[in-house]
This record gives structure tokens, sequence and C-alpha cells, in this order.
């Protein structure tokens, strides 16, 4: 369950907020009995993570300024390490070095994942570490996807305390080319049959 994520985020003016228009006992039900325990990852969680081709990651800088960065690369880049541990590889890109330089003042950092065919989301939040390349080159290598030819700089390791399933409401379907041209792809073999029976008729037509 998520109670860690609401207890963490649900500080003394979200419940006050909360309380004024009406959620907070319902939420204060839910989260009975919590702990300050991290929320564990489960194989759902964990699957999911594994299917995605890009998410959102925000930092803070030192002067509380907040930066989300999208995040993209082959699906399942995002990899689950162990335990409540994720990471990636951070590849070469245009050398702006904002996430890794907000860490070194706040380690804290929220992901956000978006799976818009079947309309979903997982909020993440969790405390997060970069290493360099030449600190532990086998690291980085072992979270680079097989075959991607981009150039890795460090490794994002991150320690997840929260996560939560988000509703479905208001998240419009999109698709991506490759599952658009898998759900076509059928279609397009029928397609492609159709006109090979019709030119052979016609073919024979022209016979008689």
């Amino acid at each position: 369950m998520a109670r860690n994520y609401r207890t963490t985020l649900f500080d003394e003016d979200v419940r006050h907020l909360q309380e004024i228009h009406g959620s907070r006992a319902s939420y204060a039900k839910l989260d009975a009995g919590a702990d300050g325990s991290p929320d564990l990852l489960t194989a759902k969680e964990i699957g999911f993570m594994g299917e995605r081709d890009s998410f959102y990651m925000a930092s803070v800088n030192a002067e509380g300024w907040p930066y989300m960065q999208h995040r993209g690369g082959p699906a399942g880049f995002l990899r689950h390490i162990e335990g409540n541990r994720i990471g990636f590889a951070d590849y070469r890109g245009n050398k702006q070095y904002i996430s890794t330089a907000n860490l070194a003042h706040n380690d804290r950092v929220s992901l956000f994942l978006m799976d818009y065919p079947n309309r979903e989301r997982l909020k993440l939040i969790g405390h997060a570490h970069s290493v360099e390349r030449a600190a532990d080159p086998e690291l980085v290598a072992s979270l680079m996807p097989e075959g991607y030819r981009a150039v890795p700089e460090r490794a994002f390791l991150i320690d997840i305390i929260g996560w939560e399933w988000n509703c479905s409401q208001h998240i419009t379907p999109r698709f991506t080319e490759a599952e658009i041209s898998a759900a076509i792809k059928p279609m397009a073999a029928e397609l492609n049959q159709l006109r090979a029976e019709l030119a052979a008729l016609r073919a024979e037509k022209d016979k008689t």
C-alpha cells in the first residue's frame, strides 16, 4: 500500500486543506497504522517500470526551484536493481547537468511514469545519488540497454520510499509509432492478401 507516499507528502498544510474540502477522513482511514516504513515495490510496480520507454524526474536546486526532466531510452532502461532500489544510466546529452547538480544539495526526487494507451500512471518518490562512470564503470555498464548507442556518463541510483498509482481520469490515450504499427499489422497483412487475390482474379479474367 502507498501509505508512506501519502504520509510523506501530506504535511500539515495539505491535511488542513483536506479537512476543509472533506477528504481528510477517508485518507486518514487508508493510512491508519503507517509507521514511516518505505512502501515496498511489488511485482506490479517493477513490471510497470520495465515496460516504460520514458519517464519524468523532478529534483530541486539549492535555491528551492523545482526542475523536471524527461528521461527516455529503450523500454526497460529504468531498472529494478534490488529491494527498493532502482536505477538507470545517464546518457551524454546537452551537458547542462542540472539534475546531477541538484542531487548534491538535495537527494530527494519524484518520478512520474505514464502508460498512455492503458491510461495508467505511477508516481514514485525517493532518495537519489549519481555514480560517475570513472568511479564504477561496471555499474554504469550494467544499466546500459543492450545494443543502445547512447554514451553513458554516470548512473543514477534511487532508493524508493513511497509510490502511488493514480486514477485514469483525464488521461488521454496516446500511442507510439511501434504500438500503432503492431495494431495495424494484421489489417495490413489481410489487405495485401486481398490485393493479391484481386490481382489473380483480374489476371484470370484477362485470359478469357
